[in-house]
């Protein structure tokens, strides 16, 4: 059986960085973990890929190939992946690894807003899945920043309707009262309701109070797991999350 986290998150919120610094301790336990690179046009990783969509699909070879510009070939590709499935799962198939880590596209929304995401997250196996969605820490710190962040991680639960959890990354960037306060917005919504009404105004103060009612009423609000790949602080947390969703003990969300 092979469980599949797929890393999902804004532009420079850490995905692939997290990728290789969790595997890399995964290793370490002695588990067998496999990588997944699901970015057509990465020009480089932190980590050498077990996988590697690039093997298949590349963005200079989509742009000759349909005339494109790099955006337009960036849309493509996306869509493209989605016929490369077969051979993907092949290639999981005879690494047979216990846990499979997907590292999704730099920029979100063309694997989470995309057709292609959610059918390449559905049928890519049968086994169990869920979703690491990244809160990056120095952007989060603001709460307009915060709530924006929390709509998006709705929007993607809304997408993929799996298991999800919410990982703070690059935590050891942040100041230890700021980390703390970002992590209590995360746990109690009254201290969420009291930074956005004493650090934001007019029209941003009322947009993310309904904002924070809305998702908290929907139940689509996770506290935070604080994780960073420079320091490997959080990632025996991060793991025992994927286990307990995996293994059908607590269940995250749905």
């Amino acid at each position: 059986m092979v469980f599949t986290a797929f890393i999902i998150g804004t532009a420079g919120s850490g995905k692939s960085q997290l990728t290789s610094a969790f595997v890399e301790r995964m290793r370490g336990e002695k588990q067998k973990v496999a990588t997944l690179n699901l970015d057509p046009g990465v020009a480089s990783l932190p980590y050498s890929p077990d996988i590697d969509i690039r093997d298949y699909i590349t963005i200079e070879a989509v742009m000759e190939e349909y005339k494109l510009g790099p955006n337009g070939a960036l849309l493509m590709a996306a869509d493209l992946i989605a016929g490369e499935i077969g051979r993907l799962k092949r290639d999981i198939e005879e690494m047979e690894p216990d846990m499979l880590i997907v590292d999704t596209p730099g920029q979100m929304e063309l694997f989470a807003f995309r057709v292609s995401g959610p059918y390449i997250a559905q049928t890519i196996s049968n086994e169990p899945k869920a979703i690491v969605y990244l809160f990056d820490s120095v952007f989060s710190s603001n709460p307009l920043n915060y709530v924006s962040n929390m709509l998006l991680s709705a929007a993607v639960q809304t997408r993929f309707l799996l298991p999800q959890f919410h990982v703070l990354s690059k935590c050891d960037l942040l100041p230890e009262a700021e980390l703390e306060s970002v992590l209590d917005w995360s746990e109690t919504p009254e201290s969420l309701e009291l930074a956005i009404n004493e650090k934001l105004e007019g029209t941003k103060r009322l947009l993310s109070q309904r904002m924070t009612e809305v998702i908290h009423d929907l139940d689509l609000s996770l506290p935070l797991v604080p994780v960073s790949s420079k320091t490997n602080e959080g990632l025996i947390e991060l793991n025992a999350e994927l286990e307990r969703v995996f293994t059908g003990g607590e269940k995250i969300t749905y």
